[in-house]
């Protein structure tokens, strides 16, 4: 077992770093370590954590700006911003729990580094779109600093976009500015009563298209919804079809209404009010619906909405799945049973047929050392890929390997 290196600040991290740099031997770089069990195993001399960095050192809730050290809890986070009505839109999901890690103890930087996104992306954007400005150290040893306090502040390249979403393979973050937004004031879910997946994810898809502001759609067949801990839901015993409104009291309770008619084509919804949403839509950011279990593997797959049922349909042709539509089917969560690949190659050849990309979350260590865990690259996007390596990581220090085999 390697040794765990905590970092209190950033010169410190620095000093941890140095000896490694110099004698090029890698090491692993996480947060809490919520999510140490997603990617491919790692051969590294140490592990450097950025837990003990932490604190919120600049809000500004009239300016919609905050900056805190990239160790500081996300519950820190948002606990600050819920004392001023205020969120981070992009309501970002915690993995820990459905890859066999903790519950709860995600930091602002591991969030933004795997550019963890919940169901609001499809309308408020990903965790990367929020992030405005980042410090963060090299494969070097070397300090640098991108963007700032606002949007477009960036000439040349963006390197926030770059270091976010790169599961820590080409920087470490010690501090991060992000953008955050006021919280609704009501929340209303429709839910909509034992659909089939094919005309769940319509019903979805329409919605979206409605001039109604739809915050999230997220569709359970009858399995997955019995897994929920919210009891009214999941004693129903069918599939849920669920569409969030949020917004000032008035305009919700209209456009409530207003969708209950344009959609009544797909049936009377159930209407559960602020208290039930907020639980019900907690449970999917922590993937409740998804437990962790040894015996099956989980893949996280995204392609366009309306594909959903067709690249699951096509992988119930080789293996039996238990599955989560959200971002109105364009996200699959799918749970498959444990095997010496994963399912890997039968669910890459559904997604090369009908479009989009699969990674694997869950899977036990021996398989993902096999596999490939995330979407294989292009030629084209390889080398870019490399290309970023090369500039940040040139020794491949930090996280070798834990994307791909050669990053």
């Amino acid at each position: 077992m390697s040794d765990i290196l905590r970092a209190a600040t950033a010169w410190e991290l620095q000093s941890m770093l140095a000896p490694y740099v110099e004698r090029k031997v890698p090491v692993e770089i996480i947060g809490s370590g919520s999510k140490s069990r997603i990617g491919r195993p790692m051969q590294t001399a140490a592990t450097i954590s950025t837990a003990s960095m932490h604190g919120i050192w600049m809000y500004e809730p009239t300016e919609l700006v905050m900056s805190a050290h990239s160790g500081t809890p996300l519950v820190q986070i948002e606990a600050a911003l819920a004392s001023n009505n205020q969120m981070l839109a992009f309501e970002p999901i915690d993995l820990g729990p459905t890859s066999g890690g903790p519950r709860g103890t995600l930091t602002i930087g591991s969030v933004l580094a795997c550019n963890s996104s919940g169901s609001r992306r499809a309308a408020t954007g990903a965790a990367r779109d929020h992030l405005l400005g980042i410090e963060a150290v090299d494969g070097r040893g070397s300090m640098f600093r991108s963007g700032g306090r606002v949007m477009k502040n960036v000439t040349g390249y963006d390197l926030c976009r770059g270091v976010a979403g790169s599961w820590g393979t080409l920087a470490i973050l010690t501090e991060v500015t992000f953008k955050v937004l006021p919280a609704p004031e009501k929340t209303a879910t429709l839910v909509y009563h034992d659909l089939p997946d094919d005309i769940g994810v319509e019903l979805m898809c329409a919605a979206m298209r409605l001039p109604y502001e739809v915050s999230g759609t997220v569709h359970l067949p009858k399995n997955v919804a019995g897994r929920l801990e919210h009891a009214a839901l999941a004693d129903a015993g069918h599939a849920i079809t669920a569409l969030r409104i949020e917004n000032f009291e008035k305009s919700v309770d209209y456009r409530t209404q207003a969708m209950r008619e344009a959609l009544k084509v797909y049936g009377e919804p159930t209407i559960i009010g602020s208290m039930n949403s907020l639980e019900f839509w907690g449970e999917l950011r922590r993937l409740s619906v998804m437990p962790y279990d040894p015996e099956t593997c989980l893949w996280r797959v995204s392609t366009a909405p309306m594909m959903g049922p067709k690249v699951v349909a096509s992988i119930r042709r080789h293996m039996p799945t238990e599955v989560m539509y959200d971002w109105s089917g364009g996200l699959i969560w799918i749970e498959v049973p444990a095997s010496a690949d994963a399912g890997a190659s039968d669910i890459r050849r559904a997604v090369a047929v009908h479009g989009g990309h699969a990674t694997l979350i869950r899977a036990d260590q021996s398989v993902r050392s096999a596999v490939e865990v995330f979407q294989p690259q292009s030629p084209l996007a390889e080398r870019m890929m490399g290309g970023l390596k090369a500039v940040f990581d040139p020794m491949r220090m930090l996280n070798p390997g834990r994307m791909y085999a050669n990053i």
